[in-house]
């Protein structure tokens, strides 16, 4: 594509943030703005201090106005944060908010780069022509609305879904609440005794689901389970198959996850199932419920039990310091003449209570030896049936024995069995750790990145009682929002289709991951826009170029790759010996990483330039070759964890077009290993910039590339 022979002139403002010394403090940004003003269609240019200021502000309205600009182009800090403000500010100025498009010359450039000030305002001025080359192709985008019904659907009647169902059926909506098992309530049904508050389970349990099962809003539906949900934010079809074989249909407008956890079986564990007397928390909680606890004078407590290990429970469960501090005071108190002792890795007595408990833990004699993962306590079983346990005491050095009359193992929470299965059925992801993975840790802790489903309770990871509790609330409140409102705008950054290419081949359809894209009769896509998340993956897979994603199209996409590379891969003279790496970062992690690395001033080569994508899913072969095309001496696909995807598997569908393109690269004779693909999540900065600086290192000490070596790629 040539940027400079296409016949689109649209007046183009663009605004440079100072962000106070934070960018200027580093970047020269009079040199930028003189840069800027040169490129095509930019037809005012200004600097700010603080861009986002009520004075940037009405400098920006001021400028449409008066400029009569046709696009906006704002280089200050990340999108990821302020790119809703200044949509709003386009928007109320006249302009249709697709029609603004931000850059990231902070946490990418100043942030990361102050060693090196002319190296960052010259990357600077690179990004700059990025977003201007993009924004000359931008186009004016509708947000489609949509009617939501006003009724919600609660997958699990544990505690956290109780408490959803009862949050939103006060609130005056109607609420379906499946359960699989005959009766509600969870595990908590199984306890004995709650902590912090020392109730009893079944007094907390009791008033709870009299209020469930009393409410006239809450239809309760036991022994249920989920066949189907089709549909999308406002308008979900469902449909549950009963005990009896009964089937129900009924439609609902939001979706709350809470099908809780499970409690790990130590099976291959210090012996357990060999022997009567080694057993779990959650055996000893029944036993004291059911009154069948045998008298002990020796009690040995085992911690993290098939947790935080290498066996795929690489987390802590949080809990399991907590129902073992709790059931030793209780057992003491029982029995006070009991030696008890707690074998623990990570003693995690967070918070107030946990910290009280542990301590009067300590006053009631309940001895705590601290081991390490490299040696782990031994139980071993004698002929006669007696226990022994081995433990190496870190605090004295020695191996120390004891011979307890029974053993007690602290096994973490585990995904339930079928949660594979239900995130097929919701078209949700599921993380590494195999709990349901929310849409972002701190911007939407309770949302899933398909709109209109929220998670709750042990579902989204181990946590105790009240930590579920205060979720649950938390996902009834995101689900009354769209359904209070009773019409929402879904964002326009979905697949949109070009009749005269399309041959009916199908492609998008069988690669959407939503099932957004339905094939009519003649085998004619229709985008679902509402379901339609944004991924861009259909886009990819046509082979015709028919299926596009707004906001990121082709013919947007190909000029801002083209942007960071021109008029050459640098401006001057004395970094021309120096490479230079495009990396294709998905909005949702891998962009929040390189963020966070600029957050925590991490500093990595100047020689790479990152582009903004929804997904790695939406990075075409062609997108590649055109960075290589344009001078580019390596690429970078960077997405979310394996599993972690927030298109389900958008990163997947890359990893295997980016495994092709490595072959299409060495067959073209520039190397394979010029282009790699990095998975990360959005708290993993450092593992970022250290790919980064190992990828920057194997480039440089390749032989440059020749001109000419691809085919120049046709005009979109």
């Amino acid at each position: 594509m040539n940027l400079e022979n296409e016949d689109i002139h649209p007046r183009i403002g663009v605004f440079l943030c100072h962000c106070g010394i934070n960018i200027a403090g580093v970047v020269d940004i009079p040199k930028v703005a003189e840069y800027v003003r040169g490129l095509p269609n930019v037809a005012y240019v200004d600097e700010n201090l603080h861009t986002c200021s009520s004075e940037g502000i009405h400098k920006i309205k001021e400028a449409i106005e008066t400029q009569n600009l046709e696009r906006v182009v704002v280089a200050s800090c990340t999108p990821r944060t302020h790119e809703y403000l200044f949509r709003e500010v386009v928007e109320e100025a006249g302009l249709n908010k697709y029609l603004f498009q931000m850059v990231n010359i902070r946490e990418q450039d100043s942030w990361v780069h102050k060693g090196d000030p002319k190296a960052a305002t010259e990357k600077a001025q690179f990004l700059v022509h990025m977003a201007v080359a993009k924004a000359r192709f931008l186009d004016p985008e509708e947000e489609a609305e949509i009617d939501i019904e006003p009724k919600s659907l609660v997958i699990g009647a544990g505690v956290s879904g109780m408490i959803a169902s009862l949050s939103l059926a006060n609130q005056g909506f109607e609420v379906f609440l499946i359960e699989k098992e005959k009766e509600i309530g969870g595990l908590v049904r199984e306890l004995h005794e709650l902590y912090p508050t020392g109730q009893m389970a079944k007094e907390f349990l009791e008033p709870i689901e009299k209020a469930v099962k009393e409410n006239p809003k809450i239809r309760l539906h036991t022994s249920s389970v989920l066949n189907e949900v089709r549909g999308f934010i406002g308008n979900f079809d469902v449909e549950i198959t009963k005990e009896n074989r009964e089937t129900l249909n009924f439609k609902v407008g939001t979706i709350i996850v809470s099908t809780g956890a499970e409690v790990l079986v130590p099976k291959g564990y210090y012996n357990y199932g060999e022997n009567e007397d080694i057993i779990t928390q959650r055996e000893l909680e029944q036993q004291l419920n059911d009154n069948t606890l045998k008298k002990a004078d020796r009690i040995v407590m085992i911690q993290c039990v098939g947790a935080m290990e290498d066996r795929g429970r690489t987390y802590c469960s949080r809990i399991c310091c907590g129902v073992a501090l709790k059931n030793a005071i209780l057992l003491k108190e029982l029995q006070p003449s009991v030696e008890l002792y707690i074998l623990y890795r990570d003693l995690q007595a967070y918070g107030k209570e946990l910290e009280e408990h542990y301590l009067e833990a300590l006053k009631k004699g309940v001895n705590f030896i601290k081991y390490i993962p490299e040696k782990p306590p031994s139980v071993s079983v004698s002929h006669e049936g007696s226990l022994e346990v081995d433990v190496y005491n870190t605090l004295i050095g020695l191996e120390t024995k004891i011979k307890p009359d029974f053993v007690v193992l602290s096994t973490p929470l585990t995904p339930r069995w079928d949660t594979k299965e239900l995130a097929t059925i919701l078209r949700v992801p599921v993380g590494s750790d195999g709990f349901f993975l929310e849409a972002h840790p701190k911007m939407r802790p309770v949302d899933f990145s398909s709109d209109g489903i929220y998670l709750c309770g042990t579902a989204h990871s181990p946590k105790n009682i009240a930590e579920s509790i205060s979720q649950a609330y938390a996902a009834a409140s995101r689900a009354a929002i769209p359904m209070a409102k009773g019409r929402i705008h879904t964002e326009a950054v979905t697949a949109v289709l070009d009749e005269e290419l399309c041959v009916g081949c199908g492609a998008c359809a069988d690669s959407c991951p939503f099932n957004a894209i339905d094939l009519g009769a003649f085998g004619h896509p229709n985008v679902i826009e509402a379901a339609c998340k944004g991924c861009g993956v259909c886009a990819v897979e046509c082979p015709m170029g028919a299926m596009q994603l707004r906001y990121f199209k082709d013919k947007q996409m190909l000029p801002a790759i083209e942007g960071l590379l021109t008029p050459g891969k640098w401006l001057n003279k004395e970094h021309e010996s120096e490479p230079v790496v495009v990396c294709f970062a998905c909005r949702w992690c891998s962009y929040a990483a390189a963020d966070l690395a600029g957050i925590m001033r991490l500093e990595y080569p100047v020689n790479v330039r990152i582009i903004l994508v929804p997904c790695t899913g939406r990075v075409d072969i062609r997108h590649i070759l055109t960075a290589f095309e344009r001078g580019a001496d390596g690429v970078i696909l960077s997405g979310c964890l394996k599993e972690q995807c927030h298109y389900v598997d958008g990163n997947i569908t890359a990893e295997r077009r980016v495994n092709i393109a490595k072959k299409a690269l060495d067959v073209l004779e520039i190397g394979g290993d010029r282009l790699e693909m990095i998975f990360c999540s959005a708290g993993m900065p450092t593992e970022f910039v250290e790919f980064i600086k190992e990828f920057i290192k194997k480039i440089k000490s390749k032989e440059p590339l020749k001109k000419g070596i691809i085919p120049p790629s046709p005009t979109v």
